[in-house]
């Protein structure tokens, strides 16, 4: 039997379920949760709100490259460029649930914008994708590597006890890098100046308003 072709309508079904769950559920994880071989630590109070506010910001980024992602599938040309963002999704929907689990062990939660986050990278994906397959991967290039970024700085901000989260992002960092360098084999093209600027300030306004709301 050969495989049915999604009609846009299909798609967009599928797009709307996925960010019903994304936003409002908790999409369970295929891999295992890399904080499972850590103890939990009891944390100072302040320690544990500054790990649920650095952790709600990771949540909310893996919100985002989920809406990111399926924009830019919804438009991609080729068949093999939507693949390869759909299977990005995927492991970021690992990220997803690990973020939500943690947030979970602090007695925290998710921002209370995350459809807000959702809607919004949703349309800009969808925008890059109509640029065109060069520069949707090279947008992907461009997330990931933003992303490596701040998981740098939050992996030196958070405190030295909790090693859980450490971990979650430890494999997180190493995900994002793979993508990235799949996006550029696959013939990202670089984003020209001063889109890269642009999304760092978005990127900055978002971090500064999740890690409290």
């Amino acid at each position: 039997m050969t495989a049915r072709t999604l009609s846009p309508l299909d798609r967009l079904l599928g797009d709307a379920q996925r960010a019903i769950e994304t936003v409002l559920g908790a999409p369970p994880a295929l891999r295992p949760n890399p904080a499972a071989g850590q103890a939990e630590i009891v944390l100072e109070d302040d320690e544990r709100r500054h790990s649920a506010g650095l952790m709600r910001i990771n949540h909310v980024g893996e919100v985002c490259a989920q809406a990111l992602y399926c924009g830019q599938a919804a438009v991609a040309r080729d068949e093999a460029t939507r693949a390869h963002l759909l299977d990005a999704a995927q492991e970021e929907t690992d990220h997803l649930a690990w973020c939500h689990q943690r947030l979970r062990e602090l007695d925290s939660r998710p921002s209370l914008l995350n459809p807000l986050w959702y809607a919004g990278s949703y349309a800009i994906g969808a925008l890059a994708g109509l640029r065109g397959d060069g520069w949707n991967l090279g947008f992907v290039v461009e997330t990931e590597r933003q992303v490596e970024a701040h998981i740098d700085e939050h992996l030196e901000s958070l405190p030295s006890a909790d090693a859980r989260s450490r971990a979650i992002l430890g494999v997180m960092k190493a995900d994002e890098a793979r993508h990235a360098a799949n996006a550029e084999s696959a013939g990202a093209r670089v984003l020209p100046p001063p889109i890269p600027t642009l999304m760092a300030a978005a990127s900055k306004v978002m971090k500064t308003v999740a890690y409290r709301v």
